[in-house]
């Protein structure tokens, strides 16, 4: 899971003092009640995957209230699918497609039942996109892994700022609308008020004021 990260300086009007802001990159354990979060492991006793990796790309999975299980893309029970699949952990890995709506975290298992009969399934995590709306991940839904332009952030005081959506269903009026991203902070539109760490190849997030 990706923590508190610092954000470049707000914008302020000349001789007033520069504010140093940080952002909460939301991912699934931080995002607004109901956008599922947990692990995800084979079924005890049961084949694990109906693919040649656990929950591999295209793959589907169920929901659940702390764990997934896969499950046949066809079956009632299926609710989101993979659309990226990594080893390791997420915050050290790549990240996951700009519109996922949560991430599954993957504990590394021995013994169990695998695709390729070695008993073991290693640490990772699987990007998931739901079947069906509502998709948190979007721009401006106010959810999901990550922060992203067209996504709309508030003020949440102590010097931070969290996601919101922009329509205001969230609970919290957003103050800030993320119009695109940039390498750096020179590349951002004049009209930028704040900057948002993105992360990736354009890490910056050129903000405006609402």
């Amino acid at each position: 899971m990706k923590g508190a990260v610092r954000v470049p300086h707000r914008l302020l009007p000349a001789g007033l003092a520069v504010a140093a802001l940080s952002a909460t990159l939301l991912t699934a354990c931080q995002g607004p009640a109901g956008v599922p979060v947990g692990n995800a492991g084979p079924t005890p006793g049961a084949t694990a995957g109906y693919g040649t990796v656990f929950l591999g790309v295209g793959e589907c999975s169920s929901f659940g209230t702390t764990s997934f299980t896969e499950v046949p893309c066809a079956s009632e029970r299926a609710a989101a699918r993979v659309v990226a699949r990594y080893d390791g952990t997420a915050a050290d890995g790549p990240l996951c497609p700009a519109t996922t709506d949560f991430v599954l975290h993957i504990s590394a298992q021995a013994g169990a039942a695998d695709e390729d009969g070695d008993g073991a399934i290693p640490q990772g995590y699987a990007c998931m996109r739901n079947l069906e709306p509502p998709h948190p991940g979007d721009p401006g839904a106010g959810g999901g892994p990550r922060t992203i332009p067209g996504d709309c952030v508030y003020d949440s005081g102590a010097g931070q700022v969290r996601e919101t959506a922009c329509e205001g269903s969230g609970g919290r009026r957003p103050q800030y609308r993320i119009t695109e991203a940039a390498r750096t902070r020179t590349d951002c539109p004049a009209s930028t008020a704040l900057y948002v760490r993105l992360g990736g190849r354009e890490p910056v997030g050129c903000a405006r004021r609402l």
